[in-house]
């Protein structure tokens, strides 16, 4: 029996900010009857993984408040609004690390399908250099890890990168570091 796609009927927004805005939609399931659906509306994000010149992957650790913990991830950001996302990715790699460099695209996944309907850009960053331009958010500070590929795997096998959309993007490009 072939799977059916739910009846939009209507959308009202319940709070919004720059970043993201809270919806709830009124729709149809399958089966006729009307469902009230809660998400988040967001205009997508970024994330770069990194290559210095000699196989070393750069990281970047940072606290993250909602978990109250520091968090190491690859350099990434949100997209608002009419932003392309190529262009955000050079803005955040340069941002989080002072590099810029050749971006490749690898793809696209949603990061909490149940909750967001968000799209991370995923991009490998290549022949990086110096950036020129300075451009840090006042709430970011970053450590910076220089890893090799096997060491990212001991630190996702070992609990110490928790960040999901890190692992996540760590599955779709580990291939190209083989």
């Amino acid at each position: 029996m072939p799977l059916n796609e739910w009846k939009h009927k209507s959308t009202k927004s319940m709070f919004k900010n720059l970043w993201w805005e809270y919806l709830r939609d009124e729709c149809y399931i399958p089966n006729g009857k009307e469902y009230e659906y809660h998400y988040v509306h967001t205009g997508g994000s970024v994330m770069t993984v990194p290559v210095m010149d000699d196989g070393r992957i750069i990281l970047v650790k940072q606290y993250r408040y909602l978990n109250r913990r520091f968090s190491v991830e690859f350099p990434s950001g949100g997209i608002k609004p009419n932003q392309e996302p190529i262009v955000i990715a050079h803005k955040e790699l340069i941002e989080e690390t002072g590099y810029d460099g050749e971006f490749q695209k690898i793809g696209i996944f949603n990061p909490y399908n149940g909750i967001t309907d968000e799209y991370c850009h995923v991009y490998i960053a290549r022949k990086l250099f110096e950036s020129e331009k300075e451009t840090k958010d006042e709430q970011e500070e970053f450590e910076y890890l220089y890893l090799t590929p096997q060491e990212i795997d001991e630190m996702v096998t070992s609990n110490e990168i928790t960040d999901g959309m890190t692992m996540a993007v760590w599955a779709m490009v580990k291939q190209y570091f083989i």
